[in-house]
């Protein structure tokens, strides 16, 4: 099979998952202890890596669809982080002591994955591509300052 299919056929996988996952997104429960608040946003970030990783050679519904998922994954991290959820992670002790830092940094990618939704429906590729940095940008910050 030609790698050009293989690659298709993963992108929509992932695709297809990320729509899923926004649907269930759209009835998010809060997680019932902080090994499940772990779980949750390890799962989440992990998706965020991958539609990112893919996410600038989409356009269209595709586009769109990535976008959502980086936005719903985006407005509910902040809940994923109660204060005692560090056990067992790499979070540092700095997310509670400077939650405002912490939460401002989700803030900016969720602007920009809204962002990101609007320039892929209007089919605006340099916007598109300018929130997905932003983004990215996010990633690295917050891994920076609170992951050990």
């Amino acid at each position: 099979m030609p790698i050009r299919t293989i690659s298709a056929f993963a992108i929509s996988a992932m695709l297809a998952i990320g729509a899923v996952a926004a649907i269930a997104q759209d009835s998010f429960t809060p997680p019932a202890s902080p090994e499940e608040a772990i779980a949750m946003r390890q799962d989440m970030m992990k998706q965020n890596g991958g539609v990112l990783r893919s996410a600038g050679s989409l356009s269209g519904a595709e586009a769109v669809a990535a976008a959502q998922t980086l936005l719903d994954n985006y407005t509910h991290l902040p809940e994923l982080f109660p204060e005692g959820s560090s056990a067992g992670s790499d979070a540092l002790p700095a997310i509670w002591e400077n939650w405002e830092t912490f939460t401002a940094i989700f803030e900016t990618g969720r602007a920009a994955a809204e962002t990101a939704v609007a320039a892929a429906e209007a089919g605006d590729a340099a916007g598109y591509s300018a929130a997905l940095q932003t983004i990215q940008g996010t990633c690295g910050q917050c891994h920076q300052q609170f992951r050990s």
